[in-house]
């Protein structure tokens, strides 16, 4: 992990917490004179997510010392929260995975005729880290084995991405043809996650896609034999080019969270952000910065996923990211050496790409409004004009 000095919130300053709790008026712990909204409103995935229980986690501690009420809203329609977040503007703030968040800029599915408004990350909320697991007595002890011929691949039929990241990623991580994966590799479906990842332990497959902080790894790694992961090494730059053109916005990185046999494999992970809209005011976004940071140790055990918020993984994850960090984000990161020029270069990129794919899908949806098109992803009509204008334009992945 890269090394740097995080600053902490010192013990001697807790005093400060009435300060906050009043609104931070001629708060020292504040560059400047700013009051949080009286009401934060926070749109989650559903009341079953990581992310839904997490927000709710630290929203309490908000409250206790700034006085600002979190309001957090389940949003199971990942459409509707986006359209709540950048046109309605009844919620003040997102988490949403990046791979959602390409979807929502480049207008991707259902996202084509939506009101295309631009996004920065104000925060890190959480990762899911992902790999290829084998039973632990299997032959297969590296990725390059899958290459022998004669492996079966649980493929999640229930899950699109699964199945993107099995039939088509793993085949480009190993530089396989099409017809070099038709001839070595037998995919096997499977109904649900928990049936995926049983396979390899059942004996139906012989390798599966999962995330090694699911109970059901738990599970099988106390089963008989025990699992293993394989290692997908990241310093091999041209297997994860072929990965990442499938699952563009995943992040290789070394596994550190979930069952045991999974720690200090290198892996990828699924990042969730907390996100607004581009205007969000930056004075609100540099203070939720600093108080994401030096609350952190205030936070940190109210959820598992509240680990994920520390400054520390948040800096990892921005060597990584292909996606505009919020101005006042970047104001708190530079005060506290956190932010170096190669990210503000690789920043004002992000913004540049993002501007334009603003601006290409806006226009296609004035020259659908002046011929009166439909603006939906299922009007072929529409498409056309929404390619038209989008053509050439470099889509958001993660950077190696």
């Amino acid at each position: 992990m890269r090394s740097f000095s995080t600053p902490r919130f010192p013990r001697s300053m807790l005093s400060m917490a009435t300060a906050l709790a009043i609104g931070f008026t001629a708060s020292a712990v504040q560059a400047e004179d700013y009051d949080l909204p009286r009401l934060l409103v926070i749109g989650t995935p559903g009341t079953s997510s990581g992310s839904f229980a997490s927000t709710n986690g630290w929203a309490p501690v908000l409250q206790n010392e700034t006085g600002t009420v979190a309001r957090i809203v389940p949003e199971d329609s990942e459409t509707q929260r986006y359209r709540r977040l950048t046109d309605r503007r009844d919620i003040t703030m997102s988490s949403v995975s990046a791979a959602e968040m390409r979807f929502q800029v480049e207008g991707i599915g259902a996202y084509a005729g939506a009101k295309p408004v631009a996004q920065r990350v104000v925060w890190h909320h959480n990762d899911t880290p992902w790999g290829f697991v084998v039973a632990g007595d299997s032959d297969i002890k590296t990725m390059e084995d899958l290459k022998k011929g004669g492996v079966r691949v649980a493929q999640g039929a229930f899950s699109p991405p699964m199945t993107t990241a099995v039939q088509e990623a793993l085949p480009a991580y190993l530089g396989l043809s099409d017809q070099q994966t038709d001839e070595l590799l037998e995919f096997v479906p499977a109904s649900s996650y928990v049936e995926n990842c049983r396979s390899v332990v059942e004996g139906k497959a012989d390798v599966a896609y999962c995330a090694p902080i699911s109970s059901v790894l738990s599970e099988m790694e106390g089963a008989p034999g025990g699992i293993r992961w394989l290692n997908m090494d990241l310093d091999n730059k041209e297997a994860w080019d072929g990965f990442l053109e499938y699952r563009p916005m995943v992040v290789p990185t070394e596994i550190s969270m979930g069952v045991s046999t999974a720690k200090g494999v290198d892996g990828l992970a699924s990042n969730f952000l907390y996100a607004a809209p581009a205007d969000a005011d930056e004075d609100f976004a540099y203070n939720m910065a600093k108080w994401f940071h030096k609350s952190f140790d205030d936070y940190k055990d109210t959820h598992g996923l509240a680990t994920r918020m520390d400054v520390e993984i948040f800096r990892d994850y921005l060597d990584r990211s292909p996606l505009p960090v919020h101005a006042g984000t970047v104001r708190y990161l530079k005060e506290i050496d956190v932010w170096t020029e190669q990210d503000e270069a690789w920043n004002q990129e992000a913004i540049a790409k993002m501007d334009r794919w603003i601006e290409a899908r806006q226009a296609a949806l004035k020259e659908a409004r002046d011929k009166r098109v439909e603006a939906s992803h299922n009007n072929e009509e529409f498409m056309a004009i929404f390619n038209k204008h989008t053509e050439g334009l470099e889509s958001f992945r993660s950077r190696l």
